[in-house]
């Protein structure tokens, strides 16, 4: 039996009031984003890198926003810890992971780990990089990279190279160097990149790949010398210091990196709109400063740019892990 027109238009209209209904929640919820306090989980302990990033940006973010914007740091099981905790909080943009190479790394290097970056996060935006700064003590032969490599290449298994731990940032940069350099030096892990430093300002250690942040004033001080930034442009904290590439190993980048993502269900709306806040914060001349004194270089992203890039750092790091058979902690 055919419909009626009347019956028809009614059916029509009950149909629209339904998908209006059904996106209201989601187009209010995004609306009002933020209504109450945002919080920033850190994996990493107080007044490392990560936690002072985190505390610029949520500072400019409580400003431009209106809202407290809250740093928690929560340490433990190499970033796993406040990575599982953010998997598993409200997707509501109201928990928030500022997380670092880990993100990517810890995919391989923790294959039984209940939480899966491309699985239960949704990407937000990354904030910035800093390519690591090969370094060696004040007393060391090696007056750049070619003199390291050359020596390295002289005593087999002689030379060392410092790490803040087994599958570290500095770790996996170090193995990547044996690769592009065909050397064979020792790796020796630390329990944080404090105590790697000590050793290495002693001449205990060979070498070292470091964060500028951690290394700028000991470089300044004379006590360190720089041999290569392994990046594809020279630095402007340390502008005298040759890329790997005009140092003789072309190709060869490694970089410390920073980047916000949420919990997966998270709706885009809500993605879309912290995504905005995060690139605002980034054009602030303030935050701008803050960062590039520490050595960060900002770069804005869109969500779909930042999961891209996890994806490309996801496989680039599993074929490092896997070809030099490191295993974490």
């Amino acid at each position: 039996m055919k419909m009626p027109n009347c019956c028809r238009i009614l059916a029509c209209l009950c149909a629209a009031m339904t998908l209006t209904v059904a996106a209201a929640p989601a187009a209010a919820a995004a609306e009002e984003y933020p209504s109450r306090p945002i919080r920033i989980i850190v994996p990493f302990a107080a007044g490392g890198a990560v936690d002072s990033i985190a505390r610029v940006l949520g500072q400019q973010l409580s400003l431009s926003t209106g809202r407290p914007v809250l740093v928690e740091n929560k340490p433990g099981a190499s970033a796993n810890l406040g990575a599982d905790y953010v998997a598993k909080a409200a997707p509501d943009g109201y928990t928030v992971l500022l997380a670092a190479n880990g993100l990517a790394t810890n995919v391989t290097l923790f294959p039984n780990m209940p939480v899966n970056t491309l699985r239960d996060f949704a990407p937000v935006a990354q904030v910035g990089f800093a390519p690591l700064v090969l370094v060696v003590s004040k007393d060391s032969p090696a007056k750049n990279l070619k003199d390291l490599i050359s020596l390295a290449k002289q005593q087999p298994g002689k030379l060392s190279y410092a790490s803040a731990g087994n599958g570290s940032s500095q770790h996996l940069a170090g193995e990547m160097f044996k690769i592009a350099a065909q050397i064979d030096v020792l790796h020796v892990p630390y329990k944080g990149g404090a105590p790697a430093l000590t050793d290495l300002l002693g001449g205990r250690i060979s070498y070292m790949m470091q964060n500028p942040l951690e290394v700028l004033p000991h470089i300044k001080a004379q006590q360190l010398h720089a041999l290569t930034v392994a990046g594809n442009k020279r630095l402007a904290l340390l502008p005298d210091v040759p890329t790997a590439s005009e140092a003789g190993l072309p190709g060869f980048e490694a970089s410390v990196w920073w980047g916000m993502v949420v919990p997966v269900k998270t709706p885009q709306e809500i993605v879309v709109k912290l995504n905005a806040e995060v690139q605002k914060a980034l054009a602030s001349p303030k935050v701008r400063e803050k960062l590039g004194e520490m050595g960060v270089i900002i770069s804005p992203s869109t969500p779909e740019q930042f999961g891209a890039f996890l994806k490309l750092e996801i496989d680039k790091w599993a074929k490092v892990i896997k070809t030099s058979g490191i295993q974490a902690d």
